[in-house]
């Protein structure tokens, strides 16, 4: 869509020339030749920049700028006067207007203006559009997520985390990778006094380090070079909320001391500003690093780890905590199942066996993996060995085992006969409580060589 420049100027050769050298940079022009009828046609239609002569009849371009200012304090307008009036073209950028242009002009003066402004603001546009959709996505109340978990380990977890919520202590969540730190962090903000603010959060090691500290702290406009506007940073937007700062550990040294400041003295200086913003926050860090050892290599400040470590809390791996594979299991399993429209009820006990010995190096994230695609392949009603990824037909050394697959075989044979002579030798409620068809029921009676007489 072409940019629309409206342009003011008694003098209809100004306003032809102008119309011509704009529309070869297809740009839309509309002219008037007048105050008055500059004012209506921008009453009338949108524009996107406000070319103004400075010297006309009853309504001068100083007049046009305060009027449009009115109406739209964000239209750019640039003012063109003669040199002897360059004063008054000052006097007109006080008061707002975007630039100046000094008669007689150059055209590539006009093109490289008009331009500028026009990338300004499409610039300005998108941040807008980013900030409304932030500000929408934090205004809303973040609902409380389901925790799943059975191990004395996570209870304990939850019993400390009910005695700090309530609070405005900071947490530490330390934990491997995928073990949940940030459910947790959501669980304490959603569940606390301050479960009606917002809860930000930022990944310390997913932003490079140069935009990492205008993400936090925020900036004026023109403390740098495209800094066209104002910027909220994060800490500002989370205030009398909740900020979680994820990977805390890979946050740079240097950031490092201005995020103790702010923690000491709850303010927060945005960039290029020298007046401090006040902020309320309660700060739930996490990190799958060991910040001692990043203290004693220097690479972490100690007086900010104490400023987060107010709680710690440590997560253990899946692997230390088998009690909860099951109950994690079941729930990803109806949860998958429920989202890809399959009807599935659960995972049968060799499928769980091979689930409980897994070592998870991905943690909950990787057992979620693993229940979605077995769910997405499944054709039965219960998840079986078939249905789990290539690597769990394995044991414990990596190697293939047929002793694994007649383990299988050998269960298999043992589950038919029991469920056989539970429904009184029965072959079609045998195949019913199996949830298999009688054809197949025939079947695997022959491959186990059971007598169905």
């Amino acid at each position: 869509m072409k940019a629309k420049i409206l342009i003011l100027d008694d003098e209809p050769d100004i306003c032809k020339a102008l119309r011509f050298l704009l529309e070869r940079e297809d740009y839309s022009v509309t002219c008037a030749y007048s105050g008055e009828e500059g004012l209506a046609a921008f009453q009338k239609d949108s524009f996107d920049v406000v070319l103004s002569d400075l010297k006309m009849g009853r309504i001068d371009g100083m007049a046009v700028l305060e009027k449009i200012k009115e109406i739209n304090p964000e239209m750019p307008v640039v003012i063109m006067t003669a040199f002897g009036s360059i004063e008054s073209a000052v006097d007109a950028m006080k008061q707002g207007a975007a630039d100046y242009i000094i008669k007689p002009f150059l055209n590539e003066e006009i093109k490289l203006t008009i331009g500028r402004i026009i990338e300004q603001k499409k610039i300005i546009r998108r941040i807008m559009r980013e900030n409304i959709a932030l500000k929408q996505q934090i205004s809303q109340r973040m609902a409380c997520r389901e925790f799943v978990a059975n191990s004395d380990a996570m209870i304990r977890i939850i019993e400390t985390l009910e005695k700090v919520i309530p609070t405005k202590s900071n947490i530490l969540i330390l934990g491997d990778s995928g073990t949940g730190k940030g459910l947790l962090a959501e669980l304490v903000h959603c569940n606390s006094p301050r479960r009606d603010k917002p809860f930000i959060c930022i990944n310390c090691s997913a932003i490079p380090e140069g935009l990492l500290e205008s993400e936090l702290f925020g900036y004026r406009k023109g403390a740098f070079t495209g800094a066209v506007s104002d910027k909220v940073g994060l800490i500002a937007l989370a205030h009398q909320g909740t900020l979680f700062l994820d990977e805390i550990g890979d946050m740079p040294i240097n950031l490092q001391a201005k995020l103790l400041k702010v923690l000491e003295t709850s303010e927060v200086y945005p960039l290029g500003d020298t007046k401090p913003r006040q902020v309320d926050i309660r700060v739930i860090a996490a990190t799958n690093v060991d910040i001692e050892s990043r203290i004693k290599q220097g690479s972490f400040r100690e007086d900010l780890y104490w400023r987060l470590n107010v709680i710690e809390i440590k997560i253990p791996p899946l692997r230390e905590r088998k009690e909860d594979i099951e109950m994690l299991a079941d729930h990803f399993v109806k949860k998958m199942a429920a989202e890809h429209n399959k009807d599935i009820k659960g995972l049968d006990r060799a499928a769980l066996d091979l689930l409980l010995d897994h070592s998870w190096p991905g943690n909950i994230r990787e057992l979620k993996n693993v229940i979605e695609r077995s769910v997405v392949l499944a054709e039965g009603p219960f998840l079986k060995v078939g249905d789990l990824p290539e690597k769990f037909h394995k044991d414990v050394t990596g190697k293939d085992v047929p002793r694994l697959k007649a383990y299988l075989s050998e269960y298999e044979k043992n589950l038919l006969l029991q469920v056989y002579h539970s429904h009184n030798r029965n072959k079609e409620e045998t195949a019913k409580g199996l949830g298999i068809d009688l054809a197949t029921l025939y079947r695997k009676f022959k491959k186990y060589g059971i007598d169905s007489e």
